[in-house]
This record gives structure tokens, sequence and C-alpha cells, in this order.
């Protein structure tokens, strides 16, 4: 199969000329045009590392015909790869829900699972439910990561122990995520060189950043192994905010949607785990006003980052090959010779056309 785009994102640039899939994979790039005309360009599917729900459905309460409305749905925003979340919640809830983890859900790649939390800072729960929160218990964390693929946790490292469960977590292959956390600059420092990659939506749930107390968000914007993750849709970061952490840390910023149950839904109520939300100008809320995820897509947050002076390319990568490399990944996230073929193609505008997983054209605007 022959896709007569005008260009590929390849690397961070891109490259003038279609792309040949074969197999599933990607077996050339750079191809002149069958017919003299080409449109669009090819990018790598999105990879999103935090997803609470989609399309009506809450990820930490449904079975596998929830993962194959969501995955459906997920695929027309451009996400071909994403790490569903739970929020904090009882154990026998975590649990019940790491064992409705499908392999495959038909649709985007499942990549494993976000447990955001239980062990995270009781003054940054955000709307996580008190009940939920636990702190530090290594018995606990091996009932979690025995019961589902754990991929990613997030938790607050000032907490008792948590240095230690970071040793954990790095010994069974999870990736450390600091988030939900009153953290020190120093407290997370300790955490970024026991081993923890990446930071949880960065400024919200977490210690402001001021001029004599940084914080995790100082901390993670001066270390250059420490990918940040953001939430671009107006509402959870400032626009100036967006580009202040954009000029300080580009090329390891990964965009994340937080998306809840209501995002591309159709109307009605919605849940994130046991609380209820509400959405009202483009805002989803918990009962108190607190924010509660949002209702954003992956390439609206492309276009959101890219319109704040982003360049395309690298917005791209932010949504792709950033997230990607945060989980180790070689798979996922990028187009290149011998690669799976998963990929979106968008219009001059920014709009999807089509998207592909493994080689098959799922999505046909």
């Amino acid at each position: 199969m022959k896709l007569d785009v005008a260009a590929a994102l390849i690397d961070g640039r891109l490259v003038p000329g279609g792309v040949e899939i074969v197999d599933g994979h990607i077996a050339a790039y750079g191809l002149a045009a069958s017919n003299g005309t080409a449109r669009g360009i090819a990018v790598p599917g999105f990879v999103d590392l935090q997803v609470n729900g989609f399309a009506g459905v809450d990820f930490l309460e449904t079975d596998a015909d929830g993962y194959r409305v969501a995955g459906e749905a997920l695929l027309e925003t451009g996400v071909t790869s994403f790490l569903p979340t739970f929020i904090t919640a009882e154990e026998d809830d975590l649990l019940a829900a790491l064992a409705e983890v499908p392999v495959s859900s038909g649709g985007p790649r499942i990549l494993g699972v976000h447990l955001e939390g239980p062990f995270l800072a009781a003054s940054r729960l955000g709307t996580h439910p008190p009940a939920g929160r636990r702190d530090p218990d290594a018995a606990l964390l091996e009932r979690l990561l025995a019961a589902g693929p754990v991929r990613m946790m997030t938790l607050a490292p000032e907490l008792p122990h948590a240095l230690e469960l970071i040793d954990v977590l790095n010994t069974h292959g999870v990736v450390v995520s600091c988030g939900h956390s009153n953290a020190t600059a120093e407290q997370a420092e300790a955490a970024f060189d026991r081993g923890a990659r990446t930071v949880t939506h960065l400024f919200n749930a977490m210690r402001p950043l001021t001029h004599r107390d940084p914080g995790i968000v100082g901390a993670a914007l001066v270390r250059d192994d420490i990918v940040v993750q953001i939430i671009v849709d107006g509402i959870h970061l400032a626009p100036a905010t967006t580009a202040l952490v954009w000029r300080a840390a580009a090329g390891r910023v990964a965009l994340v949607t937080d998306a809840v149950a209501a995002a591309s839904a159709s109307g009605g109520s919605y849940s994130l785990g046991s609380v209820e939300l509400s959405v009202q100008d483009g805002a989803v809320r918990a009962p108190d006003g607190m924010l509660a995820g949002s209702v954003l897509t992956m390439i609206e947050a492309v276009r959101n980052l890219h319109a704040l002076g982003a360049p395309l390319e690298s917005a791209l990568d932010a949504a792709s090959a950033v997230p990607a490399r945060v989980l180790g990944l070689t798979d996922a996230g990028r187009l290149d010779i011998g690669l799976p073929a998963d990929l979106v193609v968008l219009d001059d505008n920014l709009e999807i056309e089509s998207v592909f997983v493994g080689g098959e054209e799922r999505v046909v605007a």
C-alpha cells in the first residue's frame, strides 16, 4: 500500500514524499506521488500516557466491551497507543479494574495501565478520593503489580518510604512519575536520582513554583533527563505557562489529555471512579468545583501547542515520540523503515484524514 502524502514526519523532521506500507510495517518513505499529486502529511500515531476514560467509558469501572467502545473513539482522535489510567481508589476496586484490562481492544494498542495513586500526598489529591489514598506500602504495591499490567505509577516522592517504592517499581520495569505531590525541589531531586523519569501533569496538583521554593516544578524543568507531562487545553495551564514550559523543556515535553469519560461523548452524566463530573465551558469539574481531568483530545493538544509557537514537527513529537520515550518504546511514536505502520494522515488544517494501526486503515474522514 502506498500513501501519496506530501511528507512524512521522520525523526523530528518532515521528509517530502509518500510512504509505502508492506505487511503492516513502513517499507519506504520519500516516494514520488503515483499520479503527480500529493496531499497531507503522515505522522506517527499519538501516544497518550494518561487516559482515565473516553466516549462515555470510565476505565476504572468498565470491561472489555467498554475498552472496545473507548478505543474506537480514541482512534478517531489519532491515538494509536495509550495507557488507561486509574485514579486513587480502594484496593479491591483497583484490583478488579486491573483484572479487566484486555490484552487488546481491537483499537489502539493498550500499553499497560497508569496507576495514578494511591500513594499520593493528602494535601495534593485534587479530585482523588481521600478514602483510597495510602502512604507507601510495599505489600500493597506488590499486590497491585501482580493484579494486572501496570506500566506507570504516579506517586508523591516526599512520602515516607516512597524512594524504596521507586526501587521496587524500577525492578519491575514500571515507569515512575512524580505527581499529586507537595515535594520540595530537594525531595524531587532525590526521586529523580533514584530513577523517577517524568512528572504527571506539571503544575497541577503539586507544590507551586515560587522564587525561593521551586518545588517539583522547578526541579523538573532544569533537569535534562526528566520529561514533563502537560495538559494543553487552555484550562489546566494558562497559555503563558505552557509557553514557559515549552521554552524551558522543548524536546522533553509530553502532551497528555487526562481525558475522562465525558471526552468525545454525546452528553449525559459521567463519573471518574466514584467522583461525579460536570462539564461546563470545556472544563470538567467535581461537585466541589475542583478540576477533574479534561475533555481534551490529543489532536487538539497538538494544535494548541503549535498555536502557542511550538514548531509543528516538535508539537507532533510531543504527542508521539516523547511519550513513547518515557515508556522506553522503540516501536511506537515513530515512523521509520521496519517499524509498525501506526500513523495518522493530517491535512493542511491539521484535521485527521485517516488513521492506521499496524498498516490497517481504521479511520477514514
